[in-house]
């Protein structure tokens, strides 16, 4: 039998819990915990061990994106955090990317999506649909008063790899490098792999960070 996935919410509103809760319930997935703020977020992810935490940005005492630094500074293990925001996409969730999460959800996400998001970063993939990563990077990436969060030399991938990392960067899916590069998607596994590898990164969401903080690609330069 398939091991059951399991979630911690982080939310300090109760109904958006409450909602989150069941519908991930309706789909087979353990809610294993619930958290109010920050530092309870924290210390039910330590207690828990789940397998992804749903992160409210703007939380009381702690907000989101300490939670996720402290979750991630730690012994982690597999646990993955998908950062939930408005639609206004706040500053916070591009260095919350830089600090570990794999992704972000809209906080009007439908229930398919809330559950598909959750399996799809549970199986070690990032969520970033290529429409809000353009807006989030066009926002938020290379702005001069902000420290570059991912500090990597580039200079170790080979040129193929350049290419990879390039058009991941834009929110390909890898189904989606494959068709651009002419590449098998096994390849494109390989590669991107390979990549997070050299660099040192989590998943493909903190590879997006490193390829605009390095200059690798320019917010102007996404089509």
């Amino acid at each position: 039998m398939t091991e059951r996935l399991r979630a911690v919410i982080a939310d300090d509103q109760a109904l958006v819990r409450t909602g989150f809760r069941m519908i991930l319930a309706a789909d087979g997935i353990e809610v294993a915990a619930e958290a109010a703020n920050g530092d309870e977020a924290v210390a039910a992810v330590r207690r828990t061990r789940p397998d992804v935490v749903l992160m409210d940005i703007r939380m009381p005492q702690t907000d989101g994106l300490e939670a996720t630094r402290r979750i991630f500074a730690g012994d982690a293990g597999d646990t993955r955090v998908l950062i939930l925001t408005t639609y206004d996409l706040d500053h916070y969730v591009y260095a919350a990317l830089a600090a570990g999460a794999s992704g972000f959800l809209l906080k009007d996400v439908t229930p398919e999506h809330l559950v598909a998001a959750v399996r799809l970063v549970r199986s070690g993939d990032a969520l970033l649909a290529p429409v809000i990563t353009r807006r989030l990077v066009e926002r938020f990436a290379r702005r001069d008063d902000v420290k570059p969060a991912l500090h990597r030399d580039l200079s170790q991938l080979t040129p193929r790899e350049l290419d990879v990392l390039r058009l991941l960067a834009t929110g390909l899916s890898n189904a989606e490098l494959a068709d651009r590069l002419t590449l098998s998607v096994a390849t494109v596994k390989t590669h991107v792999a390979r990549i997070l590898s050299k660099l040192g990164l989590r998943d493909r969401a903190q590879a997006v960070v490193v390829a605009y903080e390095t200059g690798l690609i320019s917010p102007g330069g996404i089509r």
